[in-house]
């Protein structure tokens, strides 16, 4: 096939729109030659200026690093000179130290402690310099001189504020700290201050320094003795104050804490035994006439308000015994801020030791003066034994607490104290119901109206009391242990009452009439029974002997039996076998009436419970017969005088039987 011809016309348009768009090319291409003609021309320009500026760089750097050199160099030379001289000041310091210092040390401590302190350090430091750069320069001895002179005043001035500030501590604020008021269910607590605060501040900055840097230990020597003279000044103070305010009334006051608690008018004397002063005073006479029953039969005479003196005594040791206690626990706190723990138990231990030895001393004396007592027979010493036994029994548990760490020597003091008491009260227990059999008095000081007689009543009395004493001062928690001793000291009670009753049964021998030796112990074996029963002892005596309590009572009613049997010369002149006739001399009933009436009269029966139980029985049987008798010979004419025979009226003989017993009828 032939093609197909273009047109020309399309062929030519074609042509211009290619050569229009070649023009169009040129021109870009033309353009983007100059740019580049002129990027070229700006780019040289640039390395131009570049090399010519790396060019001065080079030329500052070669001018400025010897500068910095040299620079540098002069700041290390400045530094170093600054270095030295800072030196060569710290230096020459070290040789002004001592003049420097001097004022301060010859003025000493007191009242600005901490610039002294720090003056001393200032004057260690040197001392330290010297030792080690310059140690044979004279500069050395003087900072070292000054250095003692210093160490010295600060012992000093530590010896001076103990001793300017420890003080006894008040014998009211003692007693505050060691009584128990029963009435307040939380106990208040009492601080003893010992030492302002700001002066056992100071102190306890003094030791320290002294431990750390005084390398001293005489300070702690100085500290046990002051401290030491003021505890036992304490105690000696607690006993005057005894002496001094116990002397009138025998009972003891706090005024520091009426003061405290307005709402309490008077504050309760500090818990003690409550029966020694009663004991003591119902064993006053038991004392003066002495187990023979002869006034003065005791070597020991007492003298007025000796009682009330050893009641005070007593009370004292008591009191002084937990004052220590207190003062000791006390004294160990204070201790521990200003001794160094591995020298506190050593420090206490001294500390304590002159007060704890009056005290034993003391309680020694007591030993020793109780056994002379015993000795001379007057067992009233036991009083003095028991409630001071009871008391370091029951303070021993504090005690021990408060000497843990102490000495085996000093632990032991108390132990010991308390061993020596147990045996010589044993000793007085064994002797006092030994004597109380062997008692010799046979008619001397018999009384003679047949009532309780003084052995009875001063024993019976003063033991019950002493057993009471004895119970309390049982301090064990232990049932069994606590059973134990119930046991023997019921076995011991018995004991003191069986031979009470023999020497009883031994004195009554002694009245010729046999019904008034049944009335004397009848009014005995009475008056024992009722005050076991009035003191509640008759339970611990029950503890060995079941039918304690029925057998006195047996006894009671035998004896008023064999008194009933007195009456019987007068009843038989009224029996109808000794009236077979009436003769004018047979008038016995009337005249034995009078007869017995005269002398029962003076007769005595303390308890009335048991005096109108006899009158009342003795009434009726003897009313009984009388009537009976004139009855049975009313309507009989024998005589022509009958009152001689009937003299008296039955209710006139019930009369004279009911003013029985009666002195002062």
């Amino acid at each position: 096939r032939t093609p197909r011809m273009i047109p020309t016309e399309d062929a030519s348009a074609r042509k211009r729109e290619i050569e229009e768009k070649l023009k169009q090319e040129q021109e870009t291409l033309s353009f983007i030659r100059e740019n580049m003609e002129k990027s070229d021309q700006l780019t040289k320009g640039m390395v131009s200026i570049l090399s010519s500026f790396e060019s001065r760089l080079m030329q500052l750097e070669n001018s400025i690093i010897p500068v910095h050199k040299q620079t540098e160099n002069l700041q290390r030379l400045q530094e170093n000179v600054d270095k030295t001289l800072s030196c060569m000041d710290h230096v020459i310091s070290y040789y002004h130290v001592a003049k420097d210092t001097d004022k301060i040390i010859r003025e000493g401590p007191t009242g600005r402690l901490d610039e002294y302190l720090a003056c001393i350090a200032k004057i260690q430091k040197a001392v330290e310099y010297f030792q080690d750069n310059n140690p044979d320069s004279p500069e050395l001895n003087t900072v070292k001189a000054r250095f003692e002179k210093g160490k010295e005043l600060l012992e000093a001035e530590f010896r001076g504020l103990l001793t300017r500030y420890s003080k006894p501590v008040p014998p009211i604020l003692i007693l505050d700290a060691i009584t128990v008021d029963e009435e307040l269910e939380v106990q208040e607590e009492v601080t003893l201050e010992h030492l302002p605060e700001a002066v056992l501040q100071d102190i306890i900055c003094i030791s320290g320094w002294l431990v750390e840097y005084g390398r001293n230990q005489d300070f702690m020597n100085v500290y046990f003795q002051i401290r030491s003279n003021q505890l036992d000044r304490s105690i000696k103070g607690l006993k005057d104050h005894f002496r001094k305010s116990s002397a009138s009334s025998g009972i003891l006051y706090s005024p520091a804490v009426q003061t405290k608690r307005k709402d309490t008018p008077t504050k309760k004397a500090p818990k003690r035994p409550g029966t020694i002063r009663k004991a003591q005073n119902l064993l006053k006479q038991y004392s003066q006439h002495g187990l023979d029953g002869k006034k003065g039969g005791s070597n020991l005479t007492p003298l007025e308000g000796k009682d009330d003196v050893l009641d005070i005594e007593i009370d004292s040791y008591i009191h002084c015994i937990s004052a220590f206690v207190k003062l000791a626990q006390s004294e160990y706190v204070l201790l521990t801020e200003i001794i160094p723990e591995h020298h506190q138990k050593k420090t206490f231990d001294s500390l304590i030791q002159e007060a704890l030895d009056n005290l034993m001393l003391e309680g020694d004396n007591i030993v020793a003066a109780a056994r002379r007592a015993i000795m001379r027979h007057d067992y009233s010493a036991v009083l003095t034994i028991f409630p001071i036994l009871r008391h370091l029994k029951q303070t021993k548990p504090d005690f021990d607490s408060t000497l843990q760490g102490t000495a085996a020597s000093t632990k032991n003091k108390l132990p010991t104290l308390i061993t020596s008491m147990e045996t010589i009260g044993a000793k007085a227990l064994e002797e006092f119901a030994d004597s109380i059999k062997n008692d010799p008095d046979k008619e001397y000081n018999m009384p003679k109206d047949g009532t309780v007689h003084e052995l009875t009543s001063n024993v019976n009395h003063g033991y019950r009391y002493v057993n009471t004493v004895l119970q309390s001062a049982e301090t064990s928690s232990s049932a069994s242990s606590s059973e134990f001793s119930r046991r023997l000291l019921s076995t011991y009670i018995c004991k003191v009452l069986g031979n009470l009753q023999l020497n009883l049964l031994s004195k009554s021998k002694v009245y010729e009439d046999s019904a008034l030796s049944a009335i004397f112990l009848h009014n005995n074996y009475n008056y024992i029974l009722k005050s076991l029963e009035k003191s509640e002892l008759i339970q611990l005596v029950t503890v060995t002997q079941k039918k304690a309590e029925s057998s006195y009572r047996e006894l009671i009613e035998q004896q008023k039996q064999i008194y009933q049997r007195s009456w019987y010369k007068v009843t038989e002149h009224i029996t109808d076998r000794n009236m077979p006739a009436f003769q004018p001399g047979t008038k016995g009933f009337n005249d034995g009436l009078e007869e017995l009436c005269k002398i029962q009269k003076v007769w005595a029966i303390p308890d009335k419970e048991q005096r109108d139980s006899i009158r009342h029985a003795q009434r009726r049987v003897v009313s009984e017969a009388y009537r009976a008798f004139l009855q049975r010979y009313a309507n009989i004419s024998f005589t022509k005088n009958p009152e001689k025979y009937h003299k008296y009226r039955p209710e006139q003989v019930e009369e004279m039987i009911e003013r029985l017993f009666d002195t002062s009828a």
